[in-house]
């Protein structure tokens, strides 16, 4: 596992894509090690704001040293995020977490790639990097459907809305059912009651599901233990059935834990 570094990024461009989400490109050489589903810690300049704030990966390029990010103002720290302008700098520490595994489906086999809500972005460089049948099915609240072309560019997209007014309403489990269909394997990120009901799917296809667990993450690295999930392996760590969703995943097989 490469080393974590903590580097000063350069922001490139930020926009507001839907009501209150932030679409932000910035330099950094840790585009040179990141993969699909994993994330950075950003630092906030407000040094009230003590812990750095978790933002996945939307896309990698490799070869300009590009990351791009695209979160939700939640809070203070993100909040400040919010305002940067091309030019500025930030200070980030990464490159965190597993990330999702890309040799577990073949090229004749069909993925189903999900996400809902804030979790949706990740599954963008997945789909980009994924070489099977993709099927992307993507949940939102409403019609903002944020980043909705560059998955069309993708895969085959299926979207649920709560509200009805894009695609199917409801949940992407929902959107499933009423297209009828099939896949070999299961890609997630999104809220725990939908990482719920995609893990009970999976067992009852008997297919495998790498699900992205989104926690409220403290140190980023694996010391304070603040974002445990419960295992069914003893964890090396800490000797129990526990593992730390920001080393040890946020990528798990959703068989091995209990949500």
């Amino acid at each position: 596992m490469a080393q974590k570094k903590k580097e000063q990024a350069t922001v490139l461009m930020q926009q507001e894509i839907a009501p209150g989400i932030y679409d932000c490109r910035i330099r950094t050489g840790l585009a040179r090690e990141s993969a699909p589903g994993q994330f950075i810690a950003v630092y906030p300049r407000d040094k009230s704001t003590l812990l750095p704030r978790p933002i996945s990966i939307c896309e990698v390029n490799k070869e300009e040293e590009t990351l791009r990010i695209v979160y939700r103002v939640a809070g203070k720290g993100t909040a400040e995020f919010s305002g940067y302008r091309a030019g500025d700098t930030m200070d980030i520490l990464g490159v965190l977490g597993n990330g999702f595994p890309l040799d577990k489906v073949n090229k004749d086999q069909t993925a189903f790639l999900m996400g809902g809500g804030i979790g949706v972005p990740p599954i963008l460089e997945l789909a980009k990097q994924l070489d099977c049948n993709k099927k992307i099915i993507v949940g939102y609240r409403d019609s903002s459907c944020f980043l909705r072309e560059d998955f069309e560019k993708n895969g085959d997209l299926y979207i649920a809305t709560e509200d009805g007014s894009v695609g199917t309403a409801g949940n992407v489990m929902d959107a499933i059912r009423e297209n009828a269909l099939k896949a070999d394997i299961i890609y997630a990120c999104g809220p725990m009651p939908m990482l719920r009901a995609i893990k009970a799917y999976a067992l009852e296809a008997d297919i495998p599901a790498y699900i992205s667990l989104e926690e409220r993450m403290a140190c980023g690295v694996g010391a304070c233990l603040g974002c445990v999930c419960t295992t069914k392996n003893v964890d090396a760590h800490s000797h129990v059935h526990n593992a730390r969703i920001c080393t040890d995943g946020p990528v798990f097989e959703a068989r091995e834990v209990e949500i």
